[in-house]
């Protein structure tokens, strides 16, 4: 009976659900400033030549300004489904890393994160973040992202979050919103994905269904705004002389630190996996059970980023896109080199894991500077990284006592500071003409600018002092009132049955640890 009852509701409240999204669609007519089908949107109306033998110069830069506008919602549109495809990379990353017992388990984290993520950013996350942002010129203007939440400090405008465009409703029902929406929401379920790896092998499933709609919807976004959104990190250059604000081309803070303090929170709460650490204090190695997987994620990883950080100019007219994709991948190289010859010249042994996460920790460190750093100090920043991930992966694990088990907090959260640093050092001056309404190029400390080094120190601050502390009332809220963690037997015997109720691997015997 009790079963029946459980049904009946869950059946009334989907129902509620749909009839709610029917009041909305129905309500909610694009308004008159708004161009669902993308006729007005460009430089000027695509229009039809009179005399195609004597075309008129109106005519001619109307269909010019059509067409460029065309190429740079094509470019973000393509940017976008690279960096959709990630979650593809982190999933098998995550899932090789840890053991066959858990693998049905990780992988549904690391797919249901998408949905998740993105309904709570429609829901809410997308205004919060970009209701306030303004025209975007590259998209052909964003008219209806007007309303920003502020307040006044010392006389200046400081932004906190955005206040339009919530559901995709209304006056947002515009192509450029909507190609704006999709890349920014992919942006946002990468931070949404890198706690589903340290809190991998013990995590309940619904604790984690909960989670990634607040990141989603909330906490992301609202960080994401002071940046990206024209909030109080950008503007910190125009109101009060320090650099450019607060600048992250690709997401080395608002993406990787994001995702990397959530997960710093959450492996705190939760505590470390059973057998990870013996009563002694001997540090057991819960062996990952695919390595060759790990290998294959990570290519799929770097494969993406080439949408992460080229697609940030959000214009494939910017030929910038050069320069960003090549430091790119040259950064990427120098991570996995420096962490595999530091690990065989120090422990006699190249070790495959870690040269997958000097991969990635190179990858998130060039995300912020990618576009305003020469090719060598591209290099250099992947080899300082690729070193730095295994120093503060030792460090988390051995001095923190934090079980991570893809080390995920060195990889993002570590290197996600460091590539802000990073852009505050070594920025030299050749790109970012106006970057957040300040004239002149982006430049570091190393080329003249201390200020700018000063910016990408308080936006790391201010990224965890409002991540840390939001995610770890949380989980703790989340752990009183439904559970952060399985119990005790569940996790011995392996999540995938007690969680799922389906074995990853049914014909193989697996080994409980």
């Amino acid at each position: 009976m009790r079963a029946l009852a459980r049904e009946a509701l869950t059946h009334r409240l989907w129902l509620g659900i749909l009839a709610a999204l029917v009041v909305l669609s129905v309500m909610s007519p694009a308004l008159a400033s708004a161009d669902p089908t993308g006729a007005t949107t460009g430089t000027a109306k695509d229009v039809t030549v009179k005399d195609a033998a004597n075309p008129t110069l109106p005519e001619v830069m109307e269909t010019v300004g059509h067409n460029k506008i065309s190429i740079n919602f094509v470019w973000t549109l393509l940017c976008g489904f690279l960096v959709m495809f990630m979650q593809a990379g982190f999933a098998i990353v995550e899932t090789g890393f840890t053991r066959a017992k858990n693998a049905a388990h990780t992988m549904s984290m690391n797919f249901m994160v998408y949905a998740l993520g993105m309904l709570g950013y429609w829901v809410s996350g997308f205004a919060l973040h970009m209701g306030g942002v303004g025209a975007l010129a590259v998209l052909g203007g964003t008219p209806p992202l007007t309303g920003e939440f502020t307040i006044t400090v010392a006389g200046k405008t400081l932004g906190l979050f955005g206040t339009t465009g919530f559901f995709l409703s209304g006056s947002s029902y515009d192509v450029g919103v909507f190609a704006l929406f999709l890349f920014q929401m992919v942006f946002m379920d990468t931070a949404a994905t890198i706690p589903t790896g340290t809190l991998a092998e013990r995590w309940k499933f619904s604790a984690f269904c909960i989670f990634a709609f607040l990141m989603g919807g909330v906490v992301y976004p609202v960080y994401a705004n002071w940046v990206w959104g024209g909030g109080w990190l950008a503007t910190m250059g125009s109101n009060f002389g320090i650099g450019h604000g607060h600048v992250d081309f690709a997401g080395s803070s608002v993406v990787h630190l994001v995702g990397g303090v959530a997960a710093l929170a959450g492996g705190i709460v939760l505590g470390p996996r059973l057998g990870k650490y013996g009563k002694d204090g001997k540090i057991n190695t819960l062996a990952a059970h695919h390595l060759p997987m790990a290998f294959l994620g990570t290519f799929i990883l770097a494969f993406g980023w080439f949408g992460f950080n080229p697609g940030s100019t959000l214009a494939g007219t910017d030929l910038r896109i050069a320069v960003v994709a090549t430091n790119t991948m040259l950064a990427s190289a120098g991570g996995a080199l420096s962490a595999m010859l530091y690990m065989w010249m120090v422990y006699g042994k190249p070790d495959p894991g870690m040269m997958v996460n000097g991969m990635l920790a190179g990858l998130v460190a060039i995300t912020a500077p990618c576009a305003f750093v020469t090719a060598p100090v591209s290099v250099l920043i992947g080899l300082i990284s690729g070193v730095l991930v295994i120093f503060a992966a030792f460090f988390i694990e051995r001095t923190l006592k934090i079980d991570d088990p893809v080390g995920a907090i060195a990889v993002h959260g570590v290197n996600g500071a460091w590539g802000c640093l990073a852009l505050g050092l070594f920025a030299d001056g050749s790109y970012g003409d106006g970057w957040n309404g300040v004239p002149g190029t982006v430049t570091g400390l190393f080329y003249g600018a201390p200020a700018q080094f000063v910016a990408e120190c308080i936006g790391i601050l201010a990224n965890f002092a409002w991540v840390f502390t939001t995610f770890f009332i949380f989980f703790k809220i989340i752990d009183a009132v439904v559970g952060m963690r399985v119990p005790a037997e569940a996790e011995l015997a392996g999540l995938d049955i007690p969680e799922m109720g389906v074995l990853a691997y049914p014909d193989f015997n697996l080994k409980r640890e």
